[in-house]
């Protein structure tokens, strides 16, 4: 299944688009938290990969990227789990370049590929660094989302939005995933300025922590990405039914 054909499809109904965050690794019943999500209404899931330095992550994303590692979680063992997934919508993982660069480029996106992976956010791999890896991704059939910030300039940001693939990664705040009592008053700026040169899917993420943040956030993006709201569920014991629950509360929200 191809990310940004459904997205696009999807938001062809008016629908607003939802994607969760799942640990990969997080505990024994990560991939039931996956497929709990699905059937609470998520548009596609984003299966974070585990790091040692996660740079874009807060403490609620390096807490569990932690949990998982001392568990056992590898890349690898991840895209083999995640292959076992059979949910009907799009996968995308979400890295650092440490790992894809050790790996191989072409041997990480031909993993994907074959664990039925669509697409891939890798953070701290820039625009201008993207050769290697965006070649070797596109060869395989993977489609590499990129970010933008609320301090991306006009002219990057033109090129960032033709170079996405899937959708665009709009960063609502600047500074790390978490939660946050309000949204961040460049989110729907960020939206709007996405929205505005490109035609591919944008979704908004960082700091969008409820369901009424959610609809503010969507209000100016085709969707939203959701991370550490449920993410921190799940480090507080909650296991695929609170995921449901917390995930079908957004999905109500949107399309209300």
């Amino acid at each position: 299944m191809k990310l940004e054909a459904h997205l696009r499809a999807q938001r062809e109904t008016g629908r607003k688009l939802l994607v969760p965050y799942v640990t990969g690794g997080l505990g024994v019943d990560w991939l039931d938290v996956v497929e709990a999500v699905v059937d609470a209404g998520a548009d596609a899931v984003e299966i974070g990969i585990p790091f040692s330095d996660p740079v874009m992550d807060g403490r609620t994303i390096q807490e569990a990227s932690q949990r998982a590692l001392d568990i056992g979680a590898t890349p690898a063992s991840i895209v083999a789990d995640a292959a076992r997934i059979d949910i009907g919508v799009p996968l995308v993982v979400m890295t650092y370049y440490n790992p894809v660069h050790h790996a191989g480029h072409e041997r990480f996106a031909s993993s994907l590929a074959d664990a039925g992976i669509d697409g891939a956010i890798v953070p701290d791999l820039p625009l201008d660094e993207l050769d290697g890896w965006a070649d070797a991704a596109d060869a395989a059939g993977v489609e590499t989302v990129l970010l933008a910030a609320p301090t991306t300039t006009e002219e990057r940001l033109r090129a960032i939005c033709a170079r996405s693939r899937g959708f665009v990664y709009g960063v609502s705040l600047m500074g790390v995933t978490g939660e946050r009592a309000r949204l961040a008053s460049q989110a729907q700026e960020m939206g709007r300025r996405c929205k505005a040169v490109t035609d591919v899917p944008v979704l908004l993420g960082v700091g969008i922590s409820n369901a009424a943040q959610a609809v503010e956030a969507a209000a100016s993006a085709d969707g939203v990405i959701v991370g550490s709201a449920l993410v921190a569920r799940l480090l507080r014991g909650g296991g695929p039914e609170d995921a449901h629950a917390f995930v079908r509360e957004l999905r109500g929200a949107l399309d209300a």
